[in-house]
């Protein structure tokens, strides 16, 4: 794995650059904003779900899952997890709170990581396997957050191919990934959906993406 020090070497001439590989696990929220270190391709604070709340999302229906994907200021998306959740018929209470509260504060630090005051934000309800093939996103940063379900997996790969080695992002863990427009360096690190097509699981995925207009969703 490539470190921070060997990352910042010249390369050879002749050479291809070194791509950033180094997967930071943070115990601090704060400590997300490393990513900009150099060699780092990822950070993620894992941290364990509330008990209770887990115990609530999982024992929703698939259809009564919030869903939601639009444009706003990183300040709004507390009050937009709400609205989603009043779309899917969900009732007030303290789950529900922990659940906009969350996103509303991972929002704040991804708008700080990625210097985006304006964000994409997407709870997407998952029950296929969806982005199945490992990959880098077109964009610049990327904050995933799984609330129901197995999290991402990841691992390195400088040339894109099926890493050697593969982990997991765990449930409710908070993982920022450096995408294709990241500045500087590229990234030697892919990732993916976890494959869970068949086995009648669903998954609640956050994905955070700074708003650029001309985007179109990846």
């Amino acid at each position: 794995m490539t470190t921070a020090a060997a990352a910042a070497r010249p390369s050879a001439p002749g050479s291809a650059a070194p791509s950033a590989t180094r997967v930071l696990h943070v115990a601090e929220p704060e400590c997300l904003l490393r990513i900009g270190e150099i060699g780092v391709a990822a950070a993620i604070w894992r941290r364990a779900p509330d008990p209770v709340f887990a115990a609530w999302i999982d024992a929703l229906p698939p259809e009564r899952l919030p869903s939601l994907r639009a444009a706003m200021p990183h300040s709004l998306a507390g009050e937009a997890v709400i609205a989603a959740c009043d779309g899917a018929g969900l009732s007030p209470g303290r789950e529900r709170d922990l659940l906009a509260g969350d996103v509303a504060a991972l929002a704040l630090l991804f708008a700080r990581a990625a210097r985006a005051p304006m964000i994409r934000l997407r709870l997407d309800v998952v029950r296929t396997d969806s982005c199945r093939k490992f990959h880098v996103d077109n964009v610049r940063l990327r904050l995933l957050c799984t609330y129901r379900g197995p999290g991402a997996d990841y691992g390195v790969a400088p040339r894109g191919e099926t890493p050697d080695r593969i982990d997991r992002a765990p449930r409710g863990a908070a993982a920022l990934f450096r995408g294709r427009r990241w500045p500087g360096e590229t990234t030697g690190l892919v990732h993916r959906s976890p494959p869970i097509e068949g086995t009648g699981e669903t998954r609640l995925l956050l994905v955070i993406d700074p708003f650029e207009p001309d985007d179109e969703d990846d």
